[in-house]
């Protein structure tokens, strides 16, 4: 493993040193790679140093929560309560409630440097084993630059969240760490008493090492939550339906090996065109995975988005692409949206052998599948298969 500070001769006539620190002006080098950031001479580049994986979490390890973008655990700390609650009783951990977890919404919003103190303090703690998120929210995006992300790196530890957190996870990921796109604390686990199976995927998931196996859908879902306003709706979900279509193949042909990236659209396209977001080499041999959120972009807006990744070459470069159950969207809707995925990626950029499979267990619904950012996955198309091909933790 490549320490931080330390120099490593790549090519005969370079020698390139890994720093710590913001990532600035990569964006549009054309030359990334997954890895920490480096500097050569004129230009930077990102060399390959492996995946920094964290441990798995064992019964009684500390779990920090916190509040990394909006302040919803002040606003509803009952609904905070049950999800404190559901992590405890699925998981057997102490959870820890760092100062944001409970803060006010508009005091966090001002101060987004507390935001990121609690993440770094969070990483400091060697008695931390695991950080979650409350809640998602607009602007995790602000705190990337406050990230210590040496101390960070050095200190791998599970971090994990979804929808807005896409900012902090990918991130993250792109300088060197696993993270994962699972539940938080106000939305899925405030719910798991609703989805009695999902509980043992989840101690699956965090307190083994799950290597090579299957990826399934879950057998039911729901499409969101009663008004939290009233606390009579805390802890319930809407609208229970089985999950009869399961994983849905669009296109794609033979066998095909990525390692997962991906989020939220609406946050990766805050991301896009910042220096926090990848370009060029980075996206090569990945498996891209997104969701839309409760703002429900139109499916012409989707594809606007899915265009301007493969304007970037990112669609000629991955692997596959994963889709999360697309929140709010009906019948017509989701057909609509499918069939411009197709036309875009096989008709107007020529992949048409990668996979595409949607309606999947991740997002903006319950119960919420955990995707390990930066872990070898396997899409067999004519198996209509997912395979996860090593051990998620270190």
């Amino acid at each position: 493993m490549v320490r931080l500070g330390s120099s490593v001769q790549v090519r005969s006539e370079a020698v390139l040193t890994v720093f710590d620190g913001p990532v600035k002006g990569f964006a549009g080098s054309g030359m990334v790679r997954m890895g920490r950031f480096v500097e050569r001479r004129r230009y930077r580049r990102w060399i390959e140093v492996g995946l920094i994986k964290p441990r798995r979490i064992e019964p009684g390890d500390r779990i920090a929560v916190v509040s990394q973008s909006w302040g919803g655990g002040g606003l509803f700390p009952g609904l905070l309560d049950l999800g404190i609650a559901g992590l405890r009783r699925t998981l057997g951990v102490e959870v820890v409630e760092f100062p944001t977890a409970r803060a006010d919404a508009d005091y966090l919003y001002e101060h987004p440097e507390e935001r990121a103190r609690d993440i770094n303090d969070a990483f400091g703690d060697p008695s931390i084993r695991g950080i979650i998120a409350v809640i998602g929210g607009s602007d995790s995006i602000r705190i990337l630059e406050d990230l210590h992300t040496g101390v960070i790196l050095e200190n791998p530890k599970i971090i994990m969240g979804y929808s807005d957190t896409t900012a902090i996870l990918a991130y993250l990921n792109t300088l060197g760490l696993e993270t994962f796109y699972g539940p938080s604390v106000l939305s899925g686990w405030a719910q798991m008493d609703n989805f009695p199976h999902p509980a043992g995927y989840y101690r699956r998931a965090f307190m083994e090492n799950p290597g090579e196996g299957e990826v399934e859908p879950f057998a039911e879902w729901s499409n969101g939550y009663p008004d939290w306003k009233d606390a009579a709706g805390h802890g319930r979900v809407l609208d229970k339906r089985p999950n009869r279509q399961g994983h849905v193949y669009l296109q794609g042909r033979g066998v095909h090996r990525g390692r997962l990236r991906g989020g939220c659209l609406g946050t990766l396209e805050m991301l896009n065109g910042t220096r926090y977001w990848p370009v060029g080499d980075f996206w090569n041999d990945k498996i891209l995975f997104f969701e839309t959120s409760e703002t429900k972009p139109t499916p012409s807006h989707v594809m606007m988005r899915l265009r301007n990744f493969g304007i970037q070459g990112i669609l000629n470069r991955i692997r596959g692409i994963f889709v999360g159950r697309p929140k709010d969207y009906d019948d017509d809707e989701k057909g609509e949206l499918y069939e411009g995925m197709e036309r875009i990626v096989s008709g107007e950029f020529g992949a048409g052998e990668i996979p595409i499979v949607a309606n999947m267990s991740f997002g903006h619904t319950d119960p919420n599948m955990v995707l390990p950012y930066g872990v070898l996955h396997e899409v067999d198309c004519s198996a209509e298969s997912i395979r996860r091909l090593e051990c998620v933790y270190s």
